[in-house]
């Protein structure tokens, strides 16, 4: 049996990703794990909900129709809302990888990507204390 992370307790995770049966995994996972979670089919939809600051930990897919999730980060940290990221791809760039973490992305998992490291990097997301988005610091060489 698997041990609840001890970051659980009113921790909420939003998943967006337009592969549903993706999203649904990662939905059921994590919950099955006890964090409060919310997903979502686009990166409009979650800008759209309005909700977006009441999250702990979001988890993004890479490669969306409409915006990207590379765009949504930018998004997010241009309006002040350093929500940590997990960005998930099947279609792994090392150039978005370093364009995503320099932009205070928590880790970035390629498709297939095992319960444990999901697990791991949420946990690291988790301890993150959140900033704004002019106090994360980047390399932009």
């Amino acid at each position: 049996m698997r041990e609840k992370s001890t970051f659980t307790k009113d921790r909420r995770i939003s998943v967006v990703d337009d592969d549903e049966s993706m999203r649904e995994a990662i939905k059921a996972l994590i919950g099955s794990m006890g964090f409060v979670v919310e997903d979502f089919s686009s990166a409009e939809d979650f800008l759209d909900s309005g909700i977006s600051q009441t999250f702990d930990c979001l988890i993004l897919d890479v490669m969306m129709p409409g915006l990207s999730g590379l765009e949504l980060q930018q998004r997010l940290r241009a309006d002040n809302q350093p929500i940590p990221i997990i960005f998930v791809t099947a279609h792994f760039n090392e150039k978005e990888r370093t364009k995503a973490i320099q932009a205070g992305a928590v880790d970035f998992l390629s498709k297939p990507f095992t319960e444990q490291e999901l697990l791991i990097a949420i946990d690291a997301s988790l301890s993150i204390p959140r900033r704004t988005a002019d106090e994360l610091t980047f390399d932009s060489h």
